[in-house]
């Protein structure tokens, strides 16, 4: 049987950053710049402070209630019937947030790499492969995100330095944007690509120091955060605002448009899309891994592992019923901040009738039903 504290600071802050890095890596660079030209860098700025925001109640939260997730202590904060309707809401929304995503890398695939293989081929086995890996326990899905962590970032990091050797620093200015269309629309579109930090409500009731929450979604943010900055500020810096509006994909073109010294390689995307593969699981199994967990703590079952497949049709089913890629990013783009407010709009709530309730769940050391 495994500790019910098993997860170390370091753990979940690995968690939070391979959560959040994932499949809008790839058009993000064109969400920021539709939003603001070149202002994009600055709407991906204020995007990742609002999901600080979020995460940080998110985090308050559970340091409140260390041995309880959102969808137990929401029953003790506001009663019964209300957080299983808030619980629901949760459930469903994170579980098309997983359809999404696998259909949106199925799109991907079949576009640049896989072009005789249908969409459905390419969306059934990710979610297969999700499903298989989230019938571990949360220990084994703590370790499984710290094992590709690594193997996500350094790899993003290096690409992006190499891309900007192609950079020019004009394309960057004004830095607030050149008249900026839909300045907060860009904002709540990039923020809500982050809000796989969700994860957390179900991750500090198993760590083993909950009092360090805090500071582990910190750097968690920190670093999924710098690093969307990071890779928005390259592709303008090297492309330019008007041409990225031409692109689909900008950050797959970025990684196409550079090279190791040399000319060892002429082109990075493949190495790139490896990664990204790698970034879609980690996400994938992060969102489908929260649907199913906190199904099962709403029915108050002992196990999650039933839903693993029970889910999987109703998920795929979901992925597949985008008629085309333009259809798809505006449903991603209306679920998406619909979820923002969601995932920042409720945990606020809990937090603010928690305070004035003043209910709180025992301190970490002391017993519990866990």
């Amino acid at each position: 049987m495994e500790h019910p504290r098993s997860i170390t600071a370091i753990q979940t802050a690995s968690i939070l950053v391979s959560t959040i890095i994932g499949v809008g890596v790839l058009p993000l660079p064109l969400f920021a710049v539709e939003a603001a030209d070149s202002g994009g860098p600055l709407v991906t700025l204020v995007a990742v402070l609002l999901s600080f925001a979020g995460l940080s109640i998110i985090t308050v939260l559970g340091m409140r209630f260390p041995h309880q997730s959102i969808v137990e202590y929401s029953e003790k904060v506001i009663g019964k019937w209300p957080a299983w309707i808030g619980s629901m809401l949760i459930i469903a929304f994170f579980a098309v947030l997983t359809s999404l995503t696998a259909r949106e890398f199925g799109e991907v695939v079949v576009t640049s790499v896989l072009k005789k293989t249908p969409v459905e081929i390419t969306v059934i086995v990710m979610l297969l492969l999700a499903a298989i890996s989230t019938r571990n326990s949360i220990a084994t899905f703590s370790y499984i995100h710290f094992f590709y962590f690594p193997l996500l970032l350094w790899p993003a990091l290096f690409i992006v330095a190499l891309s900007l050797k192609n950079a020019d620093v004009l394309n960057l200015q004004p830095i607030w944007g050149n008249k900026p269309k839909d300045f907060l629309g860009g904002v709540i579109t990039i923020a809500a690509l982050l809000q796989g930090s969700f994860i957390l409500t179900i991750v500090i009731p198993r760590m083993r120091r909950p009092e360090k929450a805090l500071i582990s979604s910190l750097i968690g943010l920190t670093i999924a955060g710098g690093l969307y900055v990071i890779i928005v500020a390259a592709t303008v810096s090297v492309f330019g605002a008007e041409e990225i509006k031409q692109l689909l994909w900008p950050t797959l073109e970025l990684a196409k448009a550079t090279s190791l010294p040399a000319n060892v390689l002429e082109r990075l995307d493949a190495a790139f899309l490896a990664v990204w593969v790698t970034a879609v699981f980690t996400t994938l199994l992060s969102s489908y891994f929260l649907t199913i967990y906190a199904l099962r703590q709403l029915l108050r079952l002992q196990e999650h592992k039933m839903f693993a497949f029970f889910l999987l049709p109703f998920v795929f089913v979901m992925a597949m019923l985008p008629q085309n890629i333009v259809q798809m990013y505006d449903i991603i783009e209306i679920v998406g901040r619909i979820g923002l407010f969601l995932t920042i709009g409720y945990p606020a709530l809990l937090l603010l009738v928690s305070i004035l309730r003043g209910k709180r769940g025992k301190r970490h050391g002391e017993s519990s039903s866990l």
